[in-house]
């Protein structure tokens, strides 16, 4: 299922760390993010693919499949 939301980026200190989005509904654990959005703190809007099909070990929300982005601010 592909979205789009907008948010902000944090860093969650399980196991060796996962980024994640949070927005205003949920809180999107991000697959393999580009660099460019591995800052804490970071507002985006970001355009992706809920991904049913895998499990990870922080499970703090649906893992979301980066398709494109935009930066809003820091």
């Amino acid at each position: 299922m592909t979205i789009e939301a907008e948010g902000t980026i944090t860093h969650q200190s399980f196991g060796l760390g996962v980024w994640a989005l949070t927005a205003s509904d949920t809180t999107y654990e991000l697959f393999e993010p580009p660099p460019e959005l591995q800052q804490e703190g970071l507002m985006v809007k970001v355009t992706g693919n809920v991904r049913d099909d895998m499990m990870t070990v922080a499970m703090i929300g649906p893992v979301l499949d980066i398709q494109s982005f935009e930066i809003l601010g820091s």
